[in-house]
Parts: C-alpha cells; sequence; structure tokens
C-alpha cells in the first residue's frame, strides 16, 4: 500500500503551493510543508526547488510525480481487487455469550486485530446458560454457535470440547455488601474463619478440589456446603440472601448488585479461555490461528 505522504505530494503538485494544499487536504500549511519535507527525507533527494516566486519540482521530482501516479493508480486498484475478494469469501463466526460466560474477552482481542482480517465477521449469539443446560449448550458448540469464553476447569466440560487457555484464574470470594468482609481489600484463608463456603461439590474441578482441600488442612474452622457442578443465577442470590461466603471468579464481580467480589491469597487457580469445539471447521481454525491460537 502506498505511503500516504504521496497524497499530499500530489495535492502539492497540482495546486502548486504549500498554502492551497493545505486547504485541499483541511490540514495546516505547517503540516504539508513538514509531511513534505519528511517524504524528501525518505526519497534522499529533493523533490522542490522553493523560491520567492513559488515551488517548482526538481527534474527528480518531476519523475517521482509521473511515477507516483501510476504506483498510486495501481494501488488503488490492488485494493479493490482485494476488497471484492474479501467480500465474496466472507466467514461468520458465531460467538456465544451468556449471564456467566459473557463474550467480552473474545470481542476485545478480535477488536486489535478485526482490521486485518476482514473475511472473517463475528456474530452474537446468547444463549442461557443454568446449571441444568449448561453441558447441553457445550454441545451446542458447532451447531448454534462455534466457540464461547469461560473458566473451563470442569471435567465434563472438557470432555464436550477443546480449550485454550488465554489467561491463569484467581479465586475471589463473594460475599453480601452486609457481610463483615464486604470492605476487604482482600482475603487469607484465616479470615474466612467460622464462615460457611459455598462451592462446587468435589470430583469435577481439579482446581477446586485444591482449594477445597487447603480449606480443610487450614487451622481456621472453615463449613463446606457443597453446590452443583455449575453455578447460576440462583446460586448468586442464594449468597446475596444469606451469610455464607461463595467461591468466585473476578469475571463475575458485576453479576449481583448486592454482592462484593474479594480476591481470595491462594496459590491454587482455575482457568480462563476459549472453548471450541472437538471438530471445528475449517472457518473456525483459521479465525483461531488469527487470534494466535
Amino acid at each position: 500500500m502506498y505511503n500516504k505522504l504521496l497524497d499530499t505530494f500530489v495535492a502539492v503538485v497540482e495546486t502548486g503551493s504549500f498554502a492551497k494544499a493545505a486547504e485541499k487536504l483541511f490540514i495546516t500549511n505547517t503540516a504539508v510543508m513538514k509531511q513534505m519535507n519528511n517524504l524528501e527525507e525518505q526519497l534522499e533527494f529533493a523533490a522542490f526547488r522553493r523560491t520567492s516566486q513559488g515551488i517548482f519540482l526538481t527534474e527528480a521530482g518531476e519523475l517521482f510525480y509521473q511515477e507516483a501516479l501510476t504506483y498510486m493508480a495501481l494501488s488503488k486498484e490492488i485494493i479493490e481487487k482485494a476488497r471484492k475478494v474479501a467480500a465474496t469469501n466472507q466467514y461468520t463466526i458465531r460467538v456465544g455469550t451468556s449471564f456467566l460466560n459473557p463474550c467480552k474477552a473474545i470481542m476485545d482481542l478480535w477488536s486489535k486485530i478485526s482490521d486485518t482480517y476482514p473475511q472473517f465477521k463475528i456474530e452474537i449469539i446468547p444463549f442461557d446458560d443454568n446449571k441444568q443446560n449448561i453441558l447441553t449448550v457445550l454441545d451446542s458448540l458447532g451447531t448454534t454457535f462455534d466457540i464461547i469464553a469461560g473458566s473451563c476447569d470442569s471435567k465434563q466440560w472438557q470432555e464436550r470440547c477443546q480449550y485454550y487457555e488465554l489467561e491463569p484464574l484467581p479465586f475471589c470470594c463473594a460475599v453480601s455488601r452486609e457481610h463483615r468482609l464486604a470492605k476487604k481489600k482482600s482475603l487469607t484463608v484465616s479470615d474466612l474463619d467460622g464462615e460457611t463456603i459455598m462451592m462446587v461439590k468435589k470430583g469435577d474441578s481439579p482446581a477446586n478440589d485444591a482449594v477445597r482441600q487447603l480449606f480443610i488442612q487450614s487451622d481456621s474452622v472453615i463449613s463446606l456446603e457443597n453446590l452443583p457442578n455449575f453455578y447460576d443465577m440462583s446460586t448468586f442470590n442464594r449468597c446475596s440472601n444469606t451469610s455464607n461466603v461463595l467461591l468466585s471468579f473476578p469475571q463475575w464481580k458485576d453479576i449481583h448488585p448486592n454482592l462484593v467480589t474479594i480476591p481470595l491469597e491462594i496459590d491454587p487457580r482455575s482457568s480462563f479461555g476459549i472453548l471450541y469445539p472437538k471438530n471445528p471447521s475449517q472457518d473456525v481454525v483459521e479465525f483461531l490461528k488469527c487470534l494466535n491460537i
């Protein structure tokens, strides 16, 4: 693609002055002069003769001007052809999103590179991720939608899809705004002495099981309330309506207006990333490559 300084160069040549070129391009006279000085530095020769009667092309500048017109026209033709090809080879990637598994992380990644890959379009597909149907949702990867973002430490989840980790996921505790711990900036296990911790039952999540063992082996007196393997809105409502502490994650900090999410200072981490089908389509494979996955 041609250097944008060529647009200013051609405007100067065709108007015969820096001032008129600036007016045509809706920029300042100073900006035009700086751009032309920059261009001549890159070219390593003088394109203009600056005199009291005006500015004129040097012999080298005249040759450059003629060749630049040809080059710019060819560049525009190439770009137009490429755009037509991109328009006829559009691929739609369906991104699932829900209350507990929002697509923001994927869209943040995509926004940084979308201009480079115009052949892909994103379609956001909402889904309901209550604890009764989340496994059915995962079975729909590749049919209803192509990818979703979420934590994936569940053995049942991993049986149903492939997974690419974007980052380790620290554990937090969610408590009601009236809870004695609500104003804490962070929590240690000893801070939880005397509390009832709501967390998923043992067996499906190695990371949760590691946290469970940490609570059991600590010197603090901590009661554990077993939850189903997957949370839904009723889980957060129960935490809000009791004095219990809910083992949670940072991305859920805004799920419930009456809950405060506080970092938990422990070593075990879960995992956050992109879930996609066991046998993804070629479109999805190419899209994931764009994301460097």
